[in-house]
């Protein structure tokens, strides 16, 4: 005759399986799991309810137009029965001022991180973490105020000689514009989304392996080699997340934006020194002008890419989390 033995439960020891099925049965277990479950499922109900509202509304102003919506760069919407509106200026200008913010913050909050969890003191290290942390706390405007009012006469002359050095280049052309251009706008974006990158990196680098920075330590390299053999490999996944994260909130940000850059209607340029508008600095300018539902139905078609393009941004940045994840384990 078979019997059956169960092993005794070690005091202290983690519940298995069975303990774990038994705890959810628990009455307050199964209420937190309805909660969280529950706000789960509001999460992504309100996603899906932002992208149909956009959708439905833009929808019959894509239908009328009578421009090529992604390569246009046309914008006329006065006459509801001629819409002609494209996006290519507003999808090169918010593409182009995200990249370059990101090419100036993503090397700077990498340092920034290195040296808090690396080679700072303690005792500066922790008022120096809180002092960029704050920097995510200051209002857009303010950043916008201050871009326009006090950093664009610093950042000119720095224009200046790229243009003469560089002006051969469609990127670096001397425009008209003088003042707002694309270069200072995604400068005043590197210094937004500073403190969002630095955070995250400065985590990912303290969770660095011990036993691989003492292992790198112990076959004689310097402080520099162990960071570049074992807290670079093992954050980088990590710090691209970030930059995603960085380059999202870069994408969508839009008063200081709409302060700083110059207006330039019907006019076009490679170069960075030119003006022009994102899609959320051109969507916050003509606010006051959504009197009609086809002329508004074309403001949500583009703030409906702009709402993809972030939504891609993030999705990109979830993969890499989730390969970190799996590196880690």
């Amino acid at each position: 005759m078979a019997t059956t033995t169960s092993t005794p439960r070690v005091p202290g020891a983690p519940p298995g399986p069975e303990g774990l099925k038994q705890g959810l049965s628990r009455g307050p277990d199964r209420a937190f799991k309805l909660l969280a479950g529950g706000s789960s499922a509001v999460v992504v109900a309100l996603v899906v309810i932002v992208g149909v509202y956009l959708i439905s509304k833009a929808w019959p102003s894509l239908a009328a137009n009578g421009a090529s919506f992604l390569t246009s760069r046309e914008w006329s919407v006065a006459d509801p029965d001629a819409l002609r509106f494209g996006i290519a200026p507003l999808l090169w200008v918010t593409i182009i001022s995200s990249v370059v913010a990101m090419a100036i913050a993503v090397p700077i909050a990498m340092g920034v991180a290195l040296y808090l969890t690396h080679y700072a003191p303690a005792r500066v290290a922790k008022p120096f973490a809180y002092l960029v942390d704050l920097l995510a706390a200051v209002p857009s405007i303010v950043f916008g105020l201050w871009g326009a009012r006090v950093l664009m006469p610093y950042v000119q002359p720095f224009q200046d000689a790229l243009k003469s050095a560089f002006g051969w280049f469609p990127l670096f052309a001397p425009t008209a514009v003088q003042a707002g251009t694309i270069f200072l706008a995604s400068i005043v974006l590197a210094i937004m989304i500073l403190p969002i990158i630095t955070a995250l990196s400065r985590e990912v680098f303290r969770q660095t392996p011990v036993g691989h920075m003492e292992a790198a330590l112990a076959l004689g390299a310097t402080r520099w080699e162990m960071i570049r053999t074992a807290v670079l490999p093992f954050g980088r996944p990590g710090v691209v997340s970030a930059a995603m994260l960085g380059l999202g909130r870069a994408l969508g940000e839009t008063i200081a934006v709409t302060i700083i850059l110059s207006t330039t209607t019907g006019a076009f340029s490679w170069s960075l020194f030119f003006g022009g508008e994102t899609f959320a600095s051109k969507i916050a300018n003509a606010a006051s002008e959504f009197d009609s539902p086809s002329k508004t139905g074309a403001y949500i078609a583009a703030g409906l890419v702009l709402f993809l393009l972030t939504f891609a941004v993030n999705a990109i940045a979830r993969v890499i989390i989730d390969r970190r994840k799996g590196f880690t384990e």
